[in-house]
């Protein structure tokens, strides 16, 4: 399968190109932005400007709009304040893959520069008008075969996101070799979401893009921009709708499995006055919706994608029962839960009539986690964690008769294992170092969680055993380089990490005795996902 890995890139569409007209005005309008403020600080240092477009542009943006990291804008900063920003710029924090500046600039061009991140600019228009422009159709639904064009067991494929050169890897994972191989959009988020039967998955590229990927017939078959600067995407249980969770501009969109808009939510709170990104969206689907996460609302979206969701009351409802007061369609509009804090990150229990929730905290510096009940609509429990829990980054599994969820921590050497009855922690596991991802799966003994937040620890993997709560191994496969995320292939016989270098490579272990069995050359493989233990919602792995 030669001509695989030689697949031409999409070609830009002309709305891409009238975006970028738009952008070099903006990008006037920015110069003299920071030319005020070089004039007003009187500081000799290199104009802020300048010093943005060397040091930050290559990740946040020419324009400030954001690529592999978020917009720098004043209306995405309003959690951060602007002594704590340039903390950041000098030092670096947890959980972001930033390094500390406090070497390379000046104190008196840290300052000028946080100051610049929060002068205003003109914001883009980018409403259901820009999407439908955008939208691009390779192949049209009906015109590909509806059968695979290769051999292998389509519930053991990977999906391998490979951020070095922009690429994504379909992988066998019976022969544990790659398949086919293509380039993708710029900065892909590192978790694509698959159709129900698996054959298409789609992905979200940090500048907006969302791509269909026919997994059948080896093609991207339709993309659309969702936005200018997208946190990631939600397939509906039903494979019949997608929905985009954006930073810039603050909108909930969602669309029809064709990528076809349907409806675009600004995104405020219920009073109309403060708008948010949205942090997150997943699917709920034993309820038949989609939850999103508001990164600057003490709020919670829950929308139904059933056509036959009940009306939902908005403002006052003098009578529910005559109907004396304002409703609106449940199809497709959100319900809002009040929160007792932000929610940045969130995990389902089980029967998903609850999220575990947590907050990054005012200025990025942790905040505390939350459970949410998506029936009453509010927050039910605290849950008493240390540091910055990732909770979407946890799984569940049995233990002594009850079930356990256990998260890695964005800031503290730790695993917490919490009692999802009583909400109660059991035990805080140490590990090297702060990690992102934790993995098992139904048929392991073991979970496994990185430690790639750590500046010393960042090449081990711990191995827990789910059972004794105890470390069972720590794995080091190639010192001092990157080793994370890891995934199983369908049966739980192989685990498969990632060795996040751009001449990285996916490491493959036996599950049960933990030895390395093989690598497969990648480019920083940010990313691996199973089409079985996605789809069935595997309890070891994220959802």
């Amino acid at each position: 399968m030669k001509e695989a890995f030689t697949t031409k890139a999409p070609r830009t569409p002309r709305a891409t190109k009238q975006t970028r007209m738009h952008i070099r005005k903006y990008l006037v309008h920015l110069g003299v932005l920071g030319a005020l403020v070089v004039s007003f600080s009187g500081s000799a240092a290199e104009p802020a400007p300048e010093l943005y477009r060397k040091h930050c542009a290559e990740c946040h943006g020419a324009d400030r709009f954001g690529l592999m990291g978020p917009a720098l804008l004043p209306e995405n900063l309003s959690r951060l304040r602007k002594d704590a920003a340039a903390a950041m710029i000098r030092d670096s924090r947890p959980a972001v893959q930033m390094p500390a500046f406090r070497d390379v600039l000046k104190p008196e061009e840290i300052k000028q520069l946080a100051d610049y991140l929060y002068t205003p600019v003109p914001m883009p228009q980018w409403g259901e008008a820009e999407i439908r422009a955008s939208r691009i159709v390779h192949h049209a639904p009906g015109s590909l075969p509806d059968k695979p064009q290769f051999a292998a067991d389509l519930m053991n494929l990977f999906i391998v996101v490979e951020g070095g050169d922009h690429h994504v890897t379909l992988l066998d994972g019976d022969k544990l070799e790659p398949i086919h191989r293509f380039p993708s959009r710029f900065a892909l988020h590192g978790g694509p979401k698959f159709t129900p039967d698996g054959r298409y998955v789609f992905f979200a590229s940090r500048d907006g893009w969302i791509s269909k990927f026919d997994i059948w017939n080896l093609k991207v078959v339709a993309e659309v921009r969702a936005g200018i600067n997208t946190r990631n995407a939600a397939v509906s249980g039903d494979g019949k709708y997608v929905a985009v969770a954006n930073y810039l501009p603050h909108t909930l969109a969602i669309f029809d499995a064709d990528l076809n808009p349907l409806k675009i939510h600004a995104v405020r709170d219920k009073d109309g006055r403060q708008s948010s990104r949205v942090s997150a969206v997943y699917t709920a689907e034993p309820r038949k919706s989609f939850v999103a996460a508001l990164k600057d609302v003490k709020e919670a979206w829950e929308v139904s994608y059933d056509p036959k969701a009940p009306e939902i009351p908005a403002g006052m409802i003098h009578d529910f029962q005559y109907r004396e007061g304002a409703f609106v369609p449940g199809f497709l509009n959100p319900k809002r839960a009040v929160l007792d804090d932000y929610l940045d990150d969130f995990f389902f229990t089980p029967d998903y009539n609850e999220v575990m929730g947590a907050s990054r905290g005012k200025d990025g510096e942790g905040g505390r986690g939350q459970v949410v009940n998506l029936d009453v609509r509010r927050s039910i429990a605290t849950l008493e964690l240390p540091g910055m829990p990732h909770l979407g980054s946890g799984i569940t599994w049995d233990w002594q008769g009850r079930r356990v969820m256990a998260t890695p921590n964005l800031k503290e050497g730790v695993v917490s294992v919490i009692d999802m009855k009583t909400w109660k922690t059991i035990k805080q596991i140490q590990t090297p170092g702060p990690g992102f991802f934790m993995r098992s799966h139904e048929n392991s003994r073991y979970a496994w969680v990185d430690a790639m937040m750590s500046r010393s620890h960042k090449d081990t993997l711990t191995v827990i055993d789910k059972q004794t709560l105890e470390v069972a191994a720590q794995l080091k496969p190639v010192p001092g380089k990157t080793l994370a995320h890891i995934e199983f292939t369908k049966d739980g016989r192989y685990a498969l990490a990632s060795l996040w270098e751009n001449d990285g490579a996916l490491i493959v272990f036996d599950a049960a005795t933990l030895q390395e069995v093989k690598r497969i050359p990648a480019s920083r493989p940010v990313g691996k996902y199973n089409v079985w233990n996605k789809i069935t919602r595997s309890e070891g792995t994220s959802h």
